[in-house]
């Protein structure tokens, strides 16, 4: 899943990188979910799956460190507990999970530390929790072009 061989090939991950990564694939659009939650959602429409979205802060998610509330927290869906293990597990990756994501497959991660990343990791990862929740017909498409 990880690119890290590649990480002499592209330069560090930005916040401003996740909007542009999720507008670029097939299908995607920013909306809301929970409320007024902003969500990137495949496909679009009504029966758009969210695959990214900007948390807010919540009492749930408490840095450990300072004891305030995350203010900058994305959770971008894994494929499957493996995959989510994988990254969370990571020592050199920024993910983390917290209780209220116990039995749900995604990770966490403060948009402050994308830079801990690669664009190209980044850009995996982003797309890999698109085509988790995208159609499996989009997906095969947006693969054999790839």
């Amino acid at each position: 899943m990880r690119v890290r061989t590649l990480a002499g090939m592209s330069r560090a991950a930005r916040p401003d990188d996740v909007d542009a990564i999720c507008a670029a694939l097939p299908q995607t659009e920013l909306d809301t979910t929970w409320g007024d939650v902003p969500t990137w959602k495949v496909p679009r429409g009504d029966k758009g799956r969210g695959f990214l979205l900007y948390r807010h802060p919540h009492s749930s998610a408490i840095n450990p460190e300072t004891g305030d509330l995350y203010d900058d927290l994305l959770v971008i869906v894994t494929v499957g507990p493996a995959e989510k293990a994988e990254l969370v597990d990571d020592p050199d990756t920024p993910f983390f999970t917290i209780d209220h994501f116990r039995h749900t497959n995604a990770v966490l991660v403060q948009q402050s530390r994308l830079g801990e990343l690669t664009e190209d990791e980044l850009r995996e990862i982003i797309t890999d929790a698109w085509a988790a929740r995208a159609p499996k017909r989009l997906v095969k498409e947006f693969f054999a072009h790839g």
